[in-house]
């Protein structure tokens, strides 16, 4: 009996020393950053850069329209989601081996402290600032723009800017500015202010579309968000993918519900007629999809589902 309490003696203080002697980890500080957010794929010999900018919380059951708030809220539910909605603010970077194209510039600075991470993400992902050839915008909206110039400077001074002449017109317009309700005004500030280094240096560059930027990097006129609002189509080797800017804001709702659109579209009716078009087309044809606002990367096929349409996220891929 003594042997057997000594033996159950000595388990007992190794077992304590042994817990005694383990380190505990469990109060460190929580990282609160993701891996860096760019994600590659190849288009035929054209290698394409996802960037991600950020998120931003939008009040969607506010802002979208077409459609009450309790109807977003219950869709948002049925996908597991909420308002305000984080939603991703995505750029794309095309290497065709002789061009460095950016599509897009993310928010910079005029949209709030989450977003604006664009710059870091383009570095993170083996690039500079300087090498951008050129930048091509979707629409002249602030988280689209706004990386264009911080502390009056380009941010890609090397880099022809292309942006739709419609937009130009619009949102370069000091007369629109003046005539802008206070509310809007911001709009207009922010695009001329990162527009002006480009203007200065003749580096802004306005098109019509259908334009060619590159052997198989064309415009394609995507009306209605904005009055110039602009897709851009990336072919190579047969191969092909469609960067549609503000097509889609919410994917939760849209896809399902094409009519359905968001204060922030310029000509609402002609954005949702656009958007089922779009929707018909790509859905036909199985398109690749880039989108600014799709959960990052934002890349993507749409297939129709009933009398309405539906997402299909890009399946992860590895370059090799």
């Amino acid at each position: 009996m003594t042997t057997q309490l000594t033996r159950l003696s000595l388990a007992a203080l190794l077992a304590s020393l042994t817990l005694t002697a383990i380190p505990s980890f469990a109060a460190s500080p929580l990282q609160t950053t993701s891996a860096p957010g760019y994600y590659r794929i190849m288009i035929g010999a054209y290698e394409v850069t996802a960037l991600s900018d950020g998120t931003v919380d939008l009040p969607v059951d506010q802002l979208l329209t077409n459609i009450t708030p309790e109807a977003v809220k219950a869709e948002l539910a049925a996908s597991f989601e909420t308002a305000p909605l984080e939603t991703s603010d995505n750029a794309f970077l095309i290497n065709t081996g002789d061009k460095l194209i950016l599509v897009d510039t993310g928010a910079g600075s005029l949209f709030g402290p989450t977003l604006g991470k664009l710059l870091a993400n383009l570095e993170a992902s083996g690039y500079r600032p300087d090498q951008i050839d050129e930048v091509l915008v979707t629409h002249m909206h602030p988280d689209h723009i706004g990386g264009l110039a911080a502390d009056g400077k380009a941010v890609f001074p090397n880099a022809i800017v292309h942006a739709a002449k419609a937009d130009a017109d619009y949102w370069l317009s000091q007369a629109n500015l003046d005539a802008a309700p206070d509310a809007q005004k911001g709009f207009f500030q922010g695009a001329i202010a990162s527009f002006q280094p480009y203007v200065d240096t003749r580096r802004l560059e306005t098109f019509d579309a259908p334009t060619e930027f590159a052997p198989g990097v064309h415009s394609v006129a995507l009306p209605g968000h904005t009055a110039g609002h602009s897709g851009f189509l990336v072919e190579s080797e047969g191969q092909s993918l469609l960067i549609w800017g503000d097509v889609v804001h919410v994917e939760a709702i849209q896809f399902a519900h094409p009519g359905v659109t968001i204060a922030f579209d310029s000509d609402a009716s002609q954005a949702a007629s656009e958007r089922g078009k779009e929707f018909a087309d790509v859905a036909a044809h199985g398109s690749l999809i880039a989108g600014a606002h799709l959960p990052f990367p934002g890349l993507g096929h749409v297939r129709r589902q009933g009398g309405a349409y539906q997402w299909v996220p890009a399946n992860y891929s590895v370059m090799r």
